[in-house]
């Protein structure tokens, strides 16, 4: 080992500037020990992370490393323990990106695995705790990198990763457009721009979107593409747990946090990996202090054992928690279905949602019509059209949003073509928010 010794010991590191914004960077470099970290390695790493911390700027590392240097012996690990150590610090102080652009194996996947979004290269990165050789010989499990820990597996199946790009040269610029949206630290304000997009923009479109029959989808990014800021929303884990929405946009021109149900996906449930989904967005939003804008057509929880045994209840109070402690702008607008407790969960007014709005298609109640009814009158109903005279009645007396509006927990009802122009009265009025939770040394989530 004393006869090798690199400059630079396999990590670039430093700053720069992406669009005019001070950014700190470090990148491994595969070809020096396969990007292993040693001690000196690790130095380099946490000194810019402290440095990121101390001027206020975002971190973004580029991983491509086959773990500690095994020559090293405990120096490494101790490295990987003062990098993991920072990770924590500059939680909630700077935004921390990961880039995984080759391996990331070991005791290397829990550093991203702290930062704030992982995005991954498709066939050229992967990330896993144990390779495919260890895991043959104690699981007797056949499986090849790609299966194990690759950029699909990641952004579909287990929901490590936020993103897969196709290639190197996508994802750079991608995650270059990506930092436009993020302020640089939890003291700066929002990031902005000069808005094109006029704030009064009407969308008549919108008046059609919801279907008459409330048992057929719609698409809810038809929705969200028509009101921001020239249609360009930045969405986070489209492949996982697609009943639910999560992304970045503008609204004249300052970044937002989008939360929506998506109805084309499990009619828009909300289950255990939307919970979790969620619930980490909107952490990262009231971090940073990004306004969420919440749109909510959600039928209830996920039914079924699968859910039940797999905590549904504690996952489930995370997306609930999250909002509830969010101190940030919160705007929410009902489209069609708020039932049950999920109604609550989804930034309700209960949960300090400053202004919250319905279209006249909104129907907020305990559950829909037809369960309802069957439960209310079991005893009485015999056929078909008693059945739909009483959800008829139900509808009329509790299924419409102005039975809500009449105890004040929805701000006002809207019509669908005004959406934009409202949502950016809200945001804009709500800019000057001052709110403090309580002192504590941190809550206690349930994890």
């Amino acid at each position: 080992m004393a006869e090798q010794k690199i400059p630079g010991d396999g990590v670039v590191t430093g700053y720069g500037t992406i669009n005019g914004r001070l950014v700190f960077v470090f990148s491994q470099d595969f070809t020096v020990f396969g990007g292993s970290l040693s001690e000196a390695h690790a130095e380099k790493i946490c000194k810019i992370m402290d440095q990121a911390m101390n001027v206020g700027a975002p971190v973004i590392g580029l991983n491509d490393s086959g773990g500690a240097r095994i020559q090293d012996g405990v120096a490494s690990l101790a490295g990987y323990a003062e990098v993991f150590q920072r990770n924590v610090l500059a939680s909630g102080v700077v935004p921390q990106v990961s880039l995984i652009m080759g391996p990331c194996a070991g005791g290397a996947v829990y550093s991203p695995a702290m930062t704030d979004f992982i995005f991954m290269v498709k066939d050229s990165s992967y990330m896993f705790v144990t390779g495919p050789d260890v895991v043959k010989t104690v699981t007797h499990e056949t499986v090849t990198q790609e299966e194990l820990g690759g950029a699909v597996t990641h952004t579909t199946r287990s929901g490590v990763a936020d993103l897969a790009f196709e290639n190197d040269v996508e994802a750079l610029l991608e995650l270059r457009r990506f930092i436009d949206f993020l302020p640089s630290s939890n003291h700066a304000p929002a990031a902005a721009r000069k808005a094109s997009d006029p704030r009064d923009r009407d969308e008549p479109s919108l008046d059609t979107l919801v279907p008459a029959n409330p048992n057929k989808p719609y698409d809810m990014k038809e929705l969200i593409g028509k009101v921001v800021d020239n249609g360009d929303f930045f969405e986070l884990q489209p492949n996982y747990a697609g009943n639910i929405l999560i992304g970045f946009a503008r609204m004249e021109g300052a970044t937002i946090g989008i939360v929506a149900n998506q109805p084309m996906v499990l009619a828009g449930c909300l289950d255990i990996d939307s919970a979790r989904k969620g619930a980490r967005f909107v952490r990262f939003c009231d971090c940073f202090n990004i306004p969420i804008v919440t749109f909510v057509d959600v039928p209830g929880f996920l039914p079924g054992t699968a859910q039940e045994y797999g905590a549904i209840i504690k996952h489930g109070a995370k997306l609930l928690f999250a909002f509830a402690e969010a101190t940030v702008p919160k705007v929410t607008l009902i489209t069609r279905k708020a039932y049950g407790g999920a109604y609550d969960v989804m930034s309700s007014k209960h949960l300090r949602g400053d202004v919250n709005f319905a279209w006249p298609s909104a129907e907020i109640a305990v559950m829909g019509p037809k369960g309802a009814v069957e439960i209310i009158f079991r005893a009485d109903l015999t056929d078909a059209t008693a059945i739909e005279a009483r959800a008829q009645e139900y509808r009329e007396k509790f299924a419409n949003p102005f039975v809500a509006a009449s105890r004040g927990f929805i701000d006002d009802v809207i019509q669908p073509a005004t959406t934009r122009r409202r949502l950016c009265r809200a945001l804009h009025m709500l800019r000057g928010k001052r709110l403090e939770n309580p002192w504590k040394k941190h809550d206690n989530i349930p994890l």
